[in-house]
């Protein structure tokens, strides 16, 4: 088994840029450590991070470039996705809609499954999955495909896993800070909104 190191550095400099753009990712688990508190926000965090494992083991294995090469697949994930990013958005919206007892039944329905909502919104995303079939391979160099995709997978998800981990924290602290209505509607109103609009997205 060979490994190439010097492509490391170039990739590690991509993956900054890559993991640093706001995402779906970084919308749901600031939303959800700011209104439920660190422990939901680390269970979306393994949530998430438990899809992007299988979307990148299928790559490694070679099953997503069989995957990619019949649309009506990419298709399927990509309406599910869309809906679900849709059905996240009208569920935030219509909490906006209700009074603060409703309010507390949201925040309760936030913690009570962060994990299915992390895992759901990344794995009907087939963003990921083309993403690593575009972005990996780049950086394989002269090492062994599978090892070489394996290290970069590996890197890549422990640099993404340490910025969420990030997020989750600081959003879960100034949650404690700024848990008044004006705030959690003003946030609620951004993740509603970018919801939506990833959602018209993948379907457009």
């Amino acid at each position: 088994m060979h490994l190439d190191f010097t492509q490391l550095p170039t990739f590690l400099i991509a993956c900054a840029v890559v993991v640093l753009t706001p995402g779906v990712d970084a919308f749901l688990l600031l939303r959800t450590s700011m209104r439920a508190g660190t422990r939901a926000g680390l269970w979306a965090l393994a949530g998430i991070h438990t899809a992007a494992a299988v979307q990148v083991g299928l790559v490694i294995s070679g099953l997503g470039v069989l995957i990619a090469r019949y649309p009506v697949v990419l298709t399927t994930l990509k309406w599910i996705g869309a809906a679900y990013l849709l059905y996240l958005a009208l569920s935030i919206a219509r909490s906006l809609l209700r009074r603060d007892a409703a309010q507390d039944e949201d925040r309760a329905v936030v913690a009570d499954r962060p994990f299915r909502q992390g895992f759901l919104t990344n794995i009907t995303n087939p963003k990921m999955l083309l993403f690593s079939l575009a972005f990996l391979p780049q950086f394989i160099g002269t090492g062994s495909p599978a090892a070489q995709l394996t290290l970069l997978a590996v890197v890549f998800l422990g640099l993404a896993a340490v910025w969420e981990l990030l997020i989750v924290l600081a959003a879960s602290s100034m949650g404690r800070r700024l848990r008044r209505p004006g705030v959690t509607t003003a946030l609620d109103a951004v993740c509603a909104a970018v919801f939506l609009t990833m959602s018209v997205g993948l379907v457009v």
